[in-house]
């Protein structure tokens, strides 16, 4: 994987799903297609692949063995066989885009979405983070094990930590890597304003830490308001190594009342000029960017 070279990103897979199928309020949101319809998760895929997609990341963002033993009644060999059925699924459509393609394109990626624990929740807490002042570190990370083990010997070219509150937690994944030394990461944080994750880190300190170290493939930001991202990036200017940011914001309209994605009459695409000038190099989306959002994402960044 080359992080000095541009690559797109795909879009919102859950809100690309809940137009279609009532996941909405499922405590296991898009993860519980992976039981009763995976058959549109390969298709969403596939919407974002087409619309020109680099790197597709799989439906396990708000999957848990936990979880699926709680919601859907299984045992804890069916929810890791559930977990790792995200992955076979992003194969099957990579698979079956690259052979009705014309373009030849044979460096697609897949990205094994790592979630944050409040995401599992159910309860909005990912978008706080404050649940890492009272769950103990080493039940958080005996929680994110089972799922990550599944994920990477399920076949994945990168793990992506994602939408991650608070950097406490991203340093318990960090130390969980060192179990998977093959393994690489990018990590990306949700963040409140200009300068600060949801929890309150200071985002420019949380890349200093992050990025020398040897399993982190990248930093940045994503499920944040597209309107934060620019100044999240000048701020982490001295900082800048040769690994790439990564950024995927959410739309600038979201059907989630009560998260807080920023204001702006700006098409995603219209930053991106802006953003590589910053050092962002992977480039997507987050909720409620649609396929046809990462099609002028694909556009402009093949025109830079």
């Amino acid at each position: 994987m080359d992080g000095s070279k541009l690559k797109v990103l795909d879009g919102g897979l859950g809100s690309e799903l809940e137009h279609g199928y009532p996941i909405f309020d499922d405590p296991l949101w898009s993860a519980s297609l992976l039981q009763s319809n995976p058959e549109a998760i390969k298709t969403a895929h596939m919407h974002y692949l087409e619309a020109g997609a680099e790197v597709i990341i799989t439906a396990s963002y708000q999957s848990s063995v936990e979880g699926f033993c709680e919601h859907l009644k299984v045992s804890e060999a069916e929810a890791i066989d559930l977990i790792k059925r995200s992955v076979t699924l992003a194969h099957e459509a990579r698979d079956e885009y690259l052979k009705k393609s014309s373009t030849k394109q044979t460096d697609i990626l897949i990205a094994g979405s790592v979630g944050p624990y409040g995401a599992c929740q159910h309860d909005l807490s990912e978008y706080h983070g404050n649940y890492v002042d009272t769950v103990p570190a080493d039940v958080l990370k005996e929680w994110h094990r089972p799922r990550i083990s599944a994920i990477l010997s399920a076949g994945v070219d990168l793990l992506a930590v994602e939408t991650f509150p608070a950097f406490a937690e991203a340093k318990i994944i960090l130390d969980l890597l060192k179990e998977y030394p093959q393994a690489k990461a990018w990590f990306t944080f949700t963040c409140k304003d200009e300068k600060h994750t949801r929890y309150g880190d200071k985002f420019s300190e949380v890349v200093a830490t992050l990025s020398p170290h040897p399993q982190v493939f990248g930093v940045g930001i994503n499920c944040s308001a597209p309107c934060h991202v620019t100044p999240l990036l000048e701020s982490v200017q001295t900082n800048r190594t040769e690994k790439p940011f990564i950024v995927y914001p959410n739309s600038e309209v979201t059907k989630r009342e009560w998260q807080v994605h920023g204001v702006s009459n700006q098409p995603p695409a219209s930053y991106v000029e802006k953003w590589v000038g910053l050092g962002a190099r992977w480039i997507g989306g987050c909720c409620y960017t649609t396929p046809e959002d990462i099609k002028q994402i694909k556009e402009k960044m093949d025109s830079i």
